[in-house]
């Protein structure tokens, strides 16, 4: 599978005779993934994320409604090429009218006529009663963030004592168990699995000097439930003083961790644009790792990703200075074909790279919980 990417001269050439817009940047990149975060609210405080005291949520009336929400994303579907959506935070579990967001979005269709890949991005508190109604609604998968198996840890990292109530939440995975034919069964009526949300994920944050060493039990509890794990390199999107860029635990330490227990394969890049590297584990290929080297190893080249606040902000990368109202827009009245250009123009202006690795980059504009992962 090739990456897809357009001239610059065949975006302009497309605008000027009416041809559909596509959100293409000056790189030639196109963006298909849309991250849509639809609150800056969240019931963990996670270290690299926010302050232990919190942020000041964003008043609810500069929160996209629901109807509002669902509007940016069919426009980003029916106009702009959209074929996969992933509904971030804050925590998005905590959005009330998250079902039925997901639900109308089930009913779009993209520029390939099929139904789009929707996912989910939780820290599991919550998921197990609210699964099945979720992939009733239109759901496909789910990953899941979950730092360290340690108590301690995970209270120090998240600063709520919560590991017990998300791990209770793992009836949402798979329980060793075999059928006949070979394929991983749900032992304990795990409601995610159960419902049929699948793959499910584990993204863990590795911090050095306090979860490095949990990564070995957070692998053998996943690959013992057939849940691909995978590991992120940590990136400067919370507080100023959680990120130096000369002591994060990058991908090749990571690595290093992992292989002492397992053999490490590198496995074929089924999707150009996934940041993941991938590995199969002990030679079974239904075994996987993936690690995130956001820092060491940019993906920036292959990006296909556009972003949405939960206030209706468009970025066009998750460190951007910058961001565009789509929200202003959409409340003043503006009409979908102009909502649609001002988000093409908003994405024309990607950077070429993040810029974590130079002198002079600059911090994102906002923290994690803000942006949406």
């Amino acid at each position: 599978m090739s990456v897809e990417f357009v001239s610059a001269s065949q975006a302009a050439d497309a605008v000027a005779c009416d041809a559909p817009l596509r959100l293409v940047d000056t790189f030639g990149r196109v963006a298909r993934d849309l991250r849509v975060s639809l609150t800056d609210r969240c019931n963990l405080r996670c270290s690299y994320c926010m302050p232990p005291e919190g942020l000041d949520w964003l008043p609810t009336e500069d929160t996209l409604t629901d109807d509002e929400v669902v509007r940016l994303i069919r426009i980003g579907v029916d106009m702009l090429g959209i074929r996969q959506v992933r509904f971030t935070g804050g925590e998005p579990l905590l959005r009330r009218g998250l079902e039925g967001i997901i639900n109308e979005c089930s009913h779009l269709r993209t520029d390939e006529g099929s139904p789009l890949d929707l996912a989910l991005t939780t820290n599991a508190l919550g998921l197990a009663k609210r699964a099945q109604g979720l992939k009733d609604a239109g759901l496909n998968r789910v990953n899941i963030s979950l730092d360290s198996l340690d108590p301690e840890h995970f209270a120090a990292i998240t600063r709520r004592d919560r590991l017990g109530d998300v791990l209770q939440q793992h009836h949402l995975v798979q329980e060793p168990g075999v059928d006949a034919g070979g394929l991983v069964e749900p032992l304990d009526g795990g409601a995610a699995a159960h419902a049929g949300l699948s793959p499910i994920k584990v993204n863990a944050l590795v911090l050095r000097g306090m979860n490095e060493a949990d990564l070995p039990d957070l692998v053998d509890y996943c690959l013992d439930r057939g849940i691909e794990l995978r590991v992120i390199e940590q990136m400067p999107i919370g507080p100023p003083d959680t990120w130096d860029r000369q002591n994060i635990m990058t991908a090749d330490e990571i690595l290093h961790i992992m292989s002492a227990h397992h053999t490490l394969t590198p496995a074929p890049r089924e999707d150009p644009h996934s940041p993941a590297g991938r590995w199969i584990v002990d030679g079974d290929p239904a075994k996987r790792l993936g690690v995130i080297a956001s820092v060491s190893d940019p993906f920036c080249s292959a990006c296909d990703r556009t972003r949405l606040t939960s206030d209706g902000m468009v970025r066009s990368c998750l460190f951007s200075t910058e961001e565009t109202s789509l929200r202003d827009l959409l409340r003043g009245g503006g009409d979908d074909a102009q909502i649609a250009a001002r988000w093409a123009d908003a994405m024309w202006a990607k950077p070429a790279a993040h810029g974590l690795n130079i002198d002079t980059f600059a911090r994102a504009s906002r923290t994690m919980s803000r942006i949406g992962g």
